[in-house]
């Protein structure tokens, strides 16, 4: 879907296995595994959903259970361990629109569809890591693959912290907390 551009590279596996093994597969070996999680032509579930724009592909938002990301645990980052004891918390790791796609809201409209989703895959809580750009400032693509504050926010989620000047914690309460 996303042949050219930084995105070309991306798989969501940075955060799902240790970095050494990261380091030792090659591009296409991410790529079997991202098709393998993401459930590719079966009803099972999935590791992220994928926005189409006149039956094109468009973006990509990657949402799944947190524990499905182990690289977050092993961060020395407390902020990016928040809660561990809670259940069902469903994190928002990635987004990437295709060039061509982008500046027409498609990353706000798959930040909607991950609360859409997570209500139907019983998530209790949906968590994001997402930046907050300086004002005025143009937004990079590496930026914003973990998605913009202000995109969260209009999908209702709320900020729980602000560990850094940039970086924002978000949730968005689906259900019963545990």
């Amino acid at each position: 879907m996303f042949e050219t551009g930084g995105a070309r590279k991306c798989r969501c596996q940075a955060l799902k296995v240790p970095g050494w093994i990261w380091r030792d597969t090659t591009q296409e070996e991410r790529d079997v595994a991202l098709l393998e999680q993401a459930g590719c032509g079966t009803s099972g579930p999935t590791s992220g959903l994928v926005g189409y724009v006149d039956g094109k592909p468009a973006g990509w938002v990657a949402v799944e259970p947190r524990e499905n990301y182990p690289r977050i645990w092993a961060r020395q980052k407390s902020w990016m361990r928040k809660d561990p004891d809670v259940e069902g918390v469903w994190s928002v790791t990635c987004f990437v629109v295709r060039k061509g796609f982008r500046r027409q809201g498609l990353m706000y409209e798959l930040a909607a569809a991950t609360v859409e989703y997570g209500k139907q895959v019983g998530a209790r809580v949906l968590e994001g890591y997402p930046t907050e750009p300086p004002t005025g400032k143009p937004v990079i693509w590496d930026e914003a693959s973990v998605g913009l504050l202000q995109v969260f926010l209009d999908a209702g989620y709320e900020v729980e912290a602000s560990p850094t000047l940039r970086r924002r914690v978000v949730r968005h309460q689906l259900g019963a907390p545990s």
